[in-house]
């Protein structure tokens, strides 16, 4: 069953009664709501005026809900996770942890494969003469050493936008928009995956490529990156709108916070992302224990 994504952004008070979240507003607002909180897999918190419950926050946690907080500049900036969400997830720790470096190789070998040739169907799906992503996708080798993921990335972004930018569009956390739109986006997209990740008995500290010792999700972001061209095509269909991305407004968030249910396909199958992510996640402690050797993404069609 697809879990469902909650976004607050006005003054609420959430607690717990019967295993449910009790959303409460001020007085003078509409009245309580009740949520099943085994149908929930992402509470988004986008305002100083929230208060949450321990008792709540426990309980989401112990059902693997992602709990996504934001900043002033109301942008995603802390994730809260589970510590214990697999019966072995020591024994899968150990598994993962041992992985050789040519295994990790390999796996970033098909990652950066499979984000290549999600971002060729994208362009591809806009016109845009692809042959040269396509090169890159069947050149790619384990560990990528010649990096064919920055060759495809700049040919990319400079395609993705033309025509509907004022400037070339430059990608950049801090550079101007649609990036704000990418930046929310590619949020709520690492928070889907790295639940994934530890419902699956993985670290996500714990990456195949990305390592930066102030980055906690590093397995995440190394996972995300095949499902970053779904994200890409959200905004694409804002921008090629005409939609005023100059901020966020809540109308653009709500189209970017579908992006656990969007439909993704895996091996000729669809499913809600939220659902395929968990599909990848399984195949890759798989790889680490041996038993398989290819990851399951998804292709965008």
């Amino acid at each position: 069953m697809i879990k469902r994504t909650l976004y607050f952004s006005n003054p609420t008070y959430l607690r717990v009664k019967d295993e449910q979240m009790v959303v409460e507003y001020p007085q003078g607002d509409a009245g309580s709501k009740l949520i099943p909180i085994e149908d929930i897999g992402v509470v988004v918190l986008d305002s100083p005026q929230i208060t949450i419950t321990h008792v709540l926050l426990n309980k989401l946690l112990a059902n693997n809900v992602a709990v996504v907080t934001t900043d002033e500049r109301h942008m995603p900036s802390g994730l809260l996770l589970p510590l214990e969400s697999n019966t072995l997830q020591s024994e899968r720790f150990g598994v993962q942890l041992s992985a050789s470096v040519p295994l990790k190789k390999q796996l970033w070998q098909q990652t950066v494969q499979a984000k290549i040739q999600n971002q060729a169907n994208l362009l591809k799906f806009i016109g845009i003469d692809v042959e040269p992503m396509l090169y890159w996708a069947r050149s790619v080798k384990s560990g990528d050493p010649d990096n064919y993921e920055g060759r495809a990335a700049a040919f990319y972004w400079k395609n993705l936008f033309d025509g509907y930018t004022n400037d070339v569009f430059t990608r950049g956390r801090y550079d101007g928009e649609p990036n704000n739109l990418l930046n929310y986006g590619y949020a709520v997209l690492r928070a889907v995956i790295a639940r994934s990740l530890v419902a699956s008995g993985l670290l996500p500290t714990m990456g195949i490529h990305h390592h930066n010792r102030y980055n906690a999700f590093c397995l995440a972001d190394d996972v995300m990156e095949p499902y970053r061209p779904f994200v890409d095509k959200i905004v694409f269909e804002i921008i090629r709108e005409g939609v005023d991305c100059s901020e966020l407004t809540k109308e653009i968030k709500a189209r970017l916070l579908v992006i656990p249910a969007m439909d993704v396909v895996i091996e000729g199958k669809k499913s809600p992302l939220m659902i395929a992510s968990q599909r990848t996640t399984a195949s890759l402690y798989e790889c680490f224990k041996g038993t398989v050797r290819r990851v399951l993404y998804p292709t965008l069609e």
